[in-house]
């Protein structure tokens, strides 16, 4: 089994022959640069004496209280014990998940947006499946969509919503269609919603929170996917959940319990800290936030949606672009060819707007300088 290498080997790649001129910041790579917060840090070294435990192997009950606190507070949602099993962030249960869930189907079929985060396709290869592509372009306004027969044929959707690198959010009617998609044509619906902690003014709302609304209470054939790598700058911690369909989560927890899948105790009693208090949360929220507006005031001809912390920058292309300002300037962006298949995105660069945003003003200028001497 092969796998496609990852965006950030294709940019290495890139820029190996480069020497830049200057030291610039780096917007290739969505990683928060603020500190940890202490009060977590400080969680977790209150526990370090707990490193002798083996920890179980479905997570502490006081974690699983914890993020189940934070849907409600969020969301609305008050979700059963059942109704949540702790993760490893995102990225791992994205992409186990699905070779559990599609184990027992005949030549699986799963749909994901492109470009995507590429665990997606990953996830796709390593259980065998076809994968169906839903372009994200301008001209449809970077939204998902299946036709009528790929919608007969599909097992398993993934969503992104706010979405990476676009940053476009699907609204409560479209994700209600979704839902209804997905219990018409009975296939497995996910959310991706590691992002729903970023934006402006208005939060995003929940795939399951469309499943309430129709009355699909029980969440059936329907998941969300959350993680605290962004909401509380500590992709560190590696804490995360999925939760929505207890018949199919009941047996998720059971096929964990083999892999092994779990953290320090010292480290659940951190990301327990992180996922009860939501003020850090905000502090960060607020930051970029105000990256977003000052880049839409900079790169003033972009659509620049108001979620996640991304700008999805059209440039007359997007490897020499990058190549171009690392060589001049020391700023790294990422082609977003390398982040889709098709040639999707070979006309943009993703920034991840990751810093203060005194730091990102100079940058940003420089950028836009570069895309109009080069339009």
């Amino acid at each position: 089994m092969t796998f496609e290498p990852y965006p950030f080997e294709r940019l290495r790649a890139l820029f190996k022959e480069i020497t830049p001129k200057k030291r610039g910041l780096d917007l290739g790579i969505g990683e928060p640069r603020f500190e940890t917060p202490k009060f977590i840090q400080d969680a977790l070294k209150q526990h370090t004496h707990s490193l002798n435990i083996y920890p179980k192997s479905t997570f502490e009950e006081s974690l699983r209280e914890a993020q189940r606190g934070f849907f409600k507070r969020r969301f609305k949602i008050e979700l059963k014990e059942n109704e949540l099993v702790s993760t490893l962030g995102s990225r791992e249960v994205l992409f186990n998940f699905p070779s559990f869930v599609l184990f027992d189907y005949q030549n699986p079929t799963i749909a994901y947006p492109n470009p995507f985060y590429q665990i997606y396709e990953g996830a796709a290869q390593f259980a065998r499946a076809k994968s169906l592509l839903m372009p994200l372009t301008k001209e449809n306004d970077f939204t998902p969509s299946l036709n009528e027969e790929e919608l007969q044929e599909v097992d398993l959707v993934i969503l992104n919503s706010p979405n990476n690198p676009t940053g476009r959010t699907l609204s409560l009617e479209e994700l209600i269609s979704w839902v209804q998609l997905a219990l018409k044509h009975d296939f497995i619906l996910i959310n991706d919603e590691c992002y729903s902690e970023i934006y402006e003014n208005t939060p995003p709302p929940s795939l399951l929170e469309a499943c309430m609304l129709i009355g699909n209470e029980a969440f059936k054939n329907v998941l969300v996917i959350h993680s605290l790598s962004k909401r509380s700058s500590a992709p560190g911690l590696r804490s995360g959940f999925i939760a929505g369909d207890s018949r199919i989560l009941e047996k998720y927890k059971a096929f964990r319990t083999y892999l092994g899948y779990t953290s320090a105790n010292a480290i659940q009693k951190a990301s327990e800290a992180a996922w009860l208090d939501d003020r850090h949360a905000e502090f960060f929220r607020n930051i970029y936030a105000n990256n977003l507006k000052l880049a839409r005031k900079i790169f003033k001809d972009t659509l620049i949606y108001p979620y996640s912390f991304y700008v999805y920058l059209p440039v007359q292309n997007g490897e020499n672009f990058a190549k171009t300002l690392y060589q001049n300037e020391g700023i790294i962006t990422l082609p977003a060819l390398y982040l889709g298949r098709d040639h999707i995105g070979a006309d943009c660069v993703r920034l991840a707007l990751v810093y203060d945003t005194p730091l990102l003003e100079k940058p940003l200028e420089i950028i836009e300088t570069y895309r109009e001497n080069h339009a």
